[in-house]
């Protein structure tokens, strides 16, 4: 099955963000037709670009609408085939490292200096711990063939 492609539209020449989003969400669909994916997921990705070229939205509510799409298309082709963008596990292990990791060390150097002031140092050390990880899952997508050659950005 084929993936259909994304119309292009001048209505929004003059906004750059949104500009930028469609452009994104054009390399992300030109990514995934270089991959096997299943029914489902083709379905999914040509119900979303059918929506996008027949939509009278503009501005701000067009760029949600893309980012809406783009976030479904990803979670689902990650949940079925463990295909990732560029720094997926990185950007995820980041946040999780933070919480995780870092505020029980936090808590653990606040407690045994008496300075629960000292909290936030153990965020950096939590953000680098999930860098490190994520970065290895990367790696590791990477060497699978799991990965997809575009980073997405918010």
């Amino acid at each position: 099955m084929n993936i259909k492609e994304l119309k292009n539209r001048a209505d929004f020449s003059n906004d750059e963000k949104l500009n930028r989003t469609y452009a994104q969400f054009g390399e992300l669909l030109n990514e995934l037709k270089k991959k096997e994916l299943s029914q489902d997921i083709y379905k999914l990705i040509n119900e979303s670009v059918d929506t996008l070229n027949v939509t009278t939205l503009n501005g701000t509510q067009l760029t949600k609408l893309l980012k809406q799409k783009q976030t479904a298309i990803l979670k689902q082709v990650e949940k079925t085939h463990k295909i990732v963008p560029k720094n997926y596990y990185r950007n995820l292990w980041m946040l999780l490292g933070m919480s995780a990791f870092g505020l029980p060390i936090g808590a653990a150097i606040g407690s045994v200096s008496g300075n629960m002031g000292v909290l936030g140092a153990g965020l950096p050390i939590g953000m680098g711990i999930g860098i490190a990880v994520g970065m290895s899952m990367d790696k590791k997508a990477i060497n699978e063939g799991r990965q997809l050659d575009i980073e997405i950005k918010n």
